[in-house]
């Protein structure tokens, strides 16, 4: 199992100002609170849906169907455009936190990332002559997939306006737009198109589905990571956890996905968790003091006691039974 702590990706003297930031654009989307919308299930559609818990002014529900939790009533697309567009929080990432650890990130999440794409490409016979990247960030996923000389063309999507400059000022070629709104010729359609961490922060998840679907070729493999709502991270902090945020607005899992992709034209060929850090986060709850287990004496003999013993151990066992907060799912494109 690949080892990772958390100051490797976040470091701790950096994300103290990340947390301010982060309050600001808080306070930023709930300035325009009396706009969000009510909406329905986005795996399933369902209406019946229980109350789970609220953070920061933010209301979350459960579906009583397919038990994907989501933030309702949400920001409709134009406050989320809005957001994104002026986020202080994402400026912060990309001008400082990014660059103070994109070695480590590339090491430890980007290569790992890239290799496990290449296999799923090899496993499932898919050619790579073309992969769009949706939600490329800082480029660092092109970037490692580019150095290995595999596609043919790979391009970003980043509608963000910084990291889409950034992006450009490493020699990716960018789209600088939303995937719902990018159309291609039948001919340039893509072999691959990938997809790390972005449909939880969402409006209409459908909506961004069927857009990869439409730049996909017939065949085609997406892979699609989000939090998974039934990870051990998440269902166990719940509220503390930091994944639980005001980007965050749903929270799938497993079957709730593929439910998902299955009615927008895609064919589920695997799913897995393979997240290093769910055990080391609830820890690190625990030892600051965020999160109290004096009632739960197993937590504290894994998480605490016997740490060194069983930590990698426990871990093991969530990725093992798909329960990481880190989800992936790999589906092939079956028709429009």
């Amino acid at each position: 199992m690949l080892r990772i702590i958390e100051d490797d990706i976040r470091p701790q003297k950096l994300m103290e100002k990340q947390k301010i930031v982060a309050l600001v654009d808080t306070g930023r989307m709930l300035s325009r609170y009396q706009e969000f919308v009510f909406v329905q299930c986005p795996a399933c559609g369902g209406d019946s849906t229980s109350e789970k818990f609220v953070k920061n002014g933010i209301k979350y529900v459960e579906c009583d169907s397919c038990e994907t939790f989501y933030v309702n009533p949400r920001p409709s697309s134009e406050i989320l455009e809005w957001f994104y567009a002026e986020s202080p929080n994402y400026a912060y990432w990309n001008d400082v936190i990014f660059p103070a650890s994109e070695l480590v990130r590339r090491d430890k999440i980007f290569v790992p990332r890239v290799d496990s794409l290449l296999e799923l490409c090899s496993k499932y016979k898919v050619f790579t002559g073309s992969l769009l990247e949706v939600g490329a960030g800082f480029g660092t996923f092109c970037l490692e997939v580019k150095a290995r000389n595999i596609f043919d063309r790979i391009v970003a999507v980043e509608p963000t306006p910084n990291l889409a400059e950034t992006c450009r000022s490493k020699g990716l070629e960018v789209i600088e737009k939303p995937v719902e709104r990018i159309k291609f010729k039948n001919s340039d359609l893509f072999d691959v198109v990938a997809n790390f961490e972005v449909i939880e922060h969402l409006f209409s998840p459908a909506d961004f589905i069927r857009g990869m679907n439409k730049l996909l070729k017939t065949g085609g493999l997406l892979v699609l990571t989000c939090p998974n709502g039934k990870g051990f991270d998440i269902e166990t902090l719940g509220v503390v956890s930091d994944t639980i945020d005001h980007e965050h607005l749903n929270y799938f899992n497993n079957k709730s996905l593929s439910t998902l992709l299955e009615n927008n034209g895609f064919e589920v060929v695997e799913s897995f968790t393979p997240g290093v850090l769910d055990a080391s986060l609830v820890r690190n709850k625990i030892l600051s003091g965020e999160f109290n287990i004096d009632n739960q004496p197993f937590l504290n003999k894994v998480l605490i006691s016997k740490w060194e013993e069983l930590g990698s151990h426990f871990q093991e066992f969530l990725i093992q039974n798909e329960l990481s907060s880190n989800l992936w799912i790999v589906a092939k494109k079956v028709s429009m």
